[in-house]
C-alpha cells in the first residue's frame, strides 16, 4: 500500500442485493466503506428472473439488513407454485408448493431497477455514516496491484483507489473475477443464457385470471417440447402490475440447435397455455437478457485472493437445479458473511485474512453445499454419460416408457419426485429431464388445450427499438478478434439481440469473395448490445463493460 491514492477500509462493487449486503453489514461494523456503481442508478445494469427468496437456514436476508425490505422493494408473495409439462396443446401441471415452501421463510417478485434503486438509497445512508458512500456511473476496470498483490481497483472516470478489502460484486460478467484469474468464460456448458420480456397487466386482472388474492402472487414454469430440442425451461411470476416472464436455457445447448433465444421466449409467449392468461391483451414493456453462472459446476470453492472476495454471480453463486432457481438469496448471504469475515479478521496483516475467513464462513453456513451439491458431483458421473442418457432416450421412446409413465401410480410418484428437495438437487443436465420426460408426462396425462393463441409479440427490431442505449460513441466495448464463422459465427444465433438475416442486431453473419474464394464472415455493432456476456464465450471477442452510465439502461430489469 502506499501513499499516492485515496484509501478506503472497503471498496464494494457493484450495487446489486450481494454488494449491498455486503456494503450494508460492513458499515454496521463500522467499516468505512465506499460502494462504485457502473449504472447511472442501481439496477439499470441488472436483470433477473426474479424471485428472491428468505431461507430459514440463511445466516442473513434482505429483510434482516433492511428494514421495510419487502413492503417497499418487492412485487408480491410468491404463494402459489406450479410446474407444466407440455407436449404440443397437452399439458400435465404439477403443484411444486412443497418444494417451493422447503426451507423457505418467504419468496417475492421484484424487479431489479425498482428493488436494487431502493437498496441503493439505503446503503449510501449506511455508508456515509461511516465516511463512505455510493457512486454511480463509475466502472471499475480492473484490479490496482503493488508488486503483484491486489492493493485496490482501477476505474475509467477515477484515481485508482486503494482499500483493504474489496467486494467485487459486479455481476456475472465480472471484470475483476477474470483479472484475478479466479473466474473465465472458456466453457458454455457452464453457463446459462436468460430471456425475459415484463408484460403489462392490470393488478385485478393478475389476481382473476391468476385466482390469487392482492398480497399473493403466483410462480410457473415450463418445460417439455415447446422449446424444441434445447435443454432449458421457461417461467411466468407475477409482479404488482405485470407478468415477468422469460426462458433460461444451457448455452451449449443453445449453440449445438442453433436456436435464437427471441423466437424461443416467442414460443413460450405464444403457448396457448399462456393465452388463457393474456385474454388476447398483450403489451411488452422491455425486453432483457443476461447469462446465469451454473453454481454446480463453476461456484468458486475459494472466491478470494489477496484483499480480493467474489460475492454471487461473479463468484458463480447461482443455484439452478431443476425447479429449484435460487441466487439473489445466495448473493446476500455471501456478501453478508464476507462483511462478517473482514470485521473478524481486520488489522491483521495478512491480506488474504478475510477471504480464507470469508471461505470458511460460506461452507460453515451450509452455503457452498447448496451451490455445489455433493449429490449432483455423484450423480452425473453417470448420468451424463451418453451411453446412458442415448439408454434412457430409448426406453422413454418405447411402449415400456409410455407403460412406465403412463400409469397412475407413476403421475403420483412424479408429483412427489418433482418436490423432492433431494431428488431435484440429482438431476442430470441432459435432454432426457428438460425435454424427453416431461413431454411423454403430457402426452400420457396432460389435458388439451382446445384454444389458439392470437399473440404477436414484438419483433426483434421492435424489441431493441423500445431499449434505452447512451451509446459511447468511438468507444465499443467488445472488439471481434476473428471474424471467421468458425470462430464467432455462434454469436449469429446465440446473442439474443441477434438473428439470421437481421441485421439490425450485433452480429450479422455474410458471405464474401476473395480471389474466387467464397467463405462466410461475422461482423459486429455494439450499439444494440445489451450486455449480456454471450458473444465473449460463444465468439473470440475481447469482451468488457461500457465505461460507467454508457450503453444499455433498463427501466425494469
Amino acid at each position: 500500500m502506499t501513499d499516492d491514492h485515496e484509501h478506503y477500509e472497503a471498496v464494494v462493487v457493484g450495487c446489486g442485493p450481494g454488494g449491498a449486503a455486503a456494503a450494508a453489514r460492513l458499515a454496521d461494523h463500522g467499516v468505512e466503506t465506499l460502494v462504485l456503481e457502473r449504472g447511472p442508478e442501481a439496477g439499470s445494469k441488472n436483470v433477473s428472473g426474479g424471485l428472491v427468496y428468505a431461507e430459514e437456514s440463511a445466516p442473513y436476508t434482505l429483510d434482516d439488513l433492511f428494514d421495510g425490505f419487502r413492503e417497499a422493494a418487492t412485487e408480491r408473495p410468491v404463494t402459489d407454485y406450479y410446474i407444466h409439462n407440455v407436449a404440443g396443446n397437452s399439458v400435465k401441471t404439477y403443484d411444486l408448493t412443497d418444494l417451493h415452501e422447503h426451507d423457505t421463510d418467504w419468496c417475492d417478485s421484484v424487479l431489479r431497477r425498482d428493488m436494487d434503486s431502493w437498496l441503493e438509497t439505503r446503503v449510501h445512508e449506511k455508508t456515509s455514516a461511516t465516511g463512505g458512500g455510493v457512486l454511480t456511473n463509475v466502472r471499475v476496470n480492473g484490479l490496482l496491484r503493488d508488486h503483484g498483490e491486489i492493493v485496490g481497483v482501477t476505474c475509467d472516470e477515477l484515481e485508482p483507489i486503494e482499500a483493504d478489502l474489496i467486494v467485487a460484486a459486479d455481476g456475472v460478467n465480472s471484470e475483476l473475477a477474470r483479472d484475478a484469474g479466479l473466474m473465465d468464460w472458456a466453457e458454455p456448458e457452464e453457463w446459462f443464457q436468460g430471456v425475459k420480456a415484463v408484460v403489462d397487466m392490470a393488478p385485478d386482472a393478475i389476481d382473476d385470471r391468476f385466482d390469487i388474492g392482492p398480497e399473493e402472487g403466483a410462480a410457473h414454469l415450463f418445460s417439455g417440447d415447446l422449446f424444441e430440442d434445447v435443454r432449458g425451461g421457461g417461467f411466468l411470476y407475477t409482479n404488482a402490475d405485470s407478468l415477468s416472464i422469460g426462458t433460461v436455457f444451457h448455452l451449449d445447448s443453445l449453440v449445438e440447435q442453433s436456436a435464437e433465444p427471441h423466437e424461443l421466449l416467442d414460443a413460450l409467449l405464444t403457448h396457448p397455455l399462456l393465452a388463457g392468461w393474456f385474454k388476447n391483451e398483450y403489451h411488452e414493456r422491455e425486453y432483457a437478457a443476461k447469462l446465469v453462472p451454473d453454481s454446480k459446476k463453476v461456484a468458486h470453492r475459494r472466491p478470494y485472493r489477496d484483499r480480493l472476495v467474489l460475492v454471487g454471480d461473479a463468484a458463480g453463486q447461482m443455484q439452478a437445479q431443476g425447479p429449484i432457481i435460487k441466487g439473489m438469496n445466495h448473493a446476500v448471504t455471501a456478501g453478508a458473511l464476507a462483511a462478517d469475515a473482514f470485521a473478524i479478521t481486520r488489522g491483521t496483516a495478512d491480506p488474504a485474512a478475510a477471504g480464507r475467513r470469508y471461505t470458511t464462513l460460506l461452507e460453515d453456513s451450509g452455503t457452498m453445499a447448496k451451490l455445489r451439491p455433493r449429490r449432483y458431483d455423484l450423480a452425473r458421473t453417470v448420468g451424463e454419460r451418453d451411453t446412458v442418457t442415448n439408454a434412457v432416450e430409448r426406453v422413454l421412446a418405447s411402449p415400456i416408457g409410455s407403460l412406465a409413465v403412463g400409469n397412475p401410480i407413476a403421475d403420483r410418484l412424479l408429483q412427489r419426485a418433482y418436490n423432492s428437495p433431494f431428488l431435484v438437487s440429482m438431476l442430470p443436465d441432459t435432454k432426457t429431464g428438460y425435454i424427453s420426460l416431461p413431454t411423454l408426462i403430457a402426452e400420457e396425462h396432460g389435458k388439451t388445450i382446445h384454444w389458439e393463441s392470437d399473440i404477436e409479440p414484438p419483433t426483434l427490431e421492435e424489441r431493441i427499438g423500445d431499449l434505452t442505449y447512451d451509446t459511447d460513441v468511438g468507444n465499443p466495448h467488445i472488439e471481434l478478434r476473428d471474424e471467421s464463422a468458425a470462430a464467432s459465427g455462434a454469436a449469429v444465433t446465440a446473442c439474443p439481440v441477434s438473428a439470421r438475416d437481421f441485421g439490425g442486431g450485433c452480429y450479422r453473419s455474410e458471405a464474401v469473395t476473395t480471389n474466387g474464394t467464397e467463405e462466410t464472415l461475422v461482423s459486429l455493432d455494439t450499439q444494440p448490445c445489451v450486455e449480456c456476456g454471450t458473444c465473449a464465450i460463444v465468439a473470440d471477442t475481447e469482451w468488457e463493460h461500457p465505461r460507467g452510465g454508457k450503453g444499455v439502461e433498463y427501466r425494469e430489469g
